[in-house]
């Protein structure tokens, strides 16, 4: 009786265990508290991201590979479904 007493003490506490899991841990915060950003923040961020769009605009395209056997090289035959 007791051996069963203990078994089924031991199965609570496990099960316990892993629904105390999912519950969020007191004193953890997120970043939920964090204040809104003030406006020299927002002024530097539009800075920072219009800097990076200038960049991007810098940056050449991309060329098209040079193959110079493209011309000269036969295309893949397909196989015909009527004629086997």
């Amino acid at each position: 009786m007791l051996r069963k007493l203990i078994l089924a003490g031991a199965g609570v506490a496990l099960l316990m265990g892993t629904a105390a899991a999912q519950l969020p841990m007191p004193g953890v915060h997120l970043g939920g508290d964090k204040p809104p950003p003030t406006a020299e923040e927002l002024a530097r961020q539009r800075a920072l991201d219009r800097a990076y769009k200038d960049a991007q605009k810098k940056i050449p395209e991309k060329k098209v590979a040079n193959d110079p056997w493209g011309g000269i090289r036969p295309d893949p035959v397909t196989a015909n479904k009527k004629n086997p």
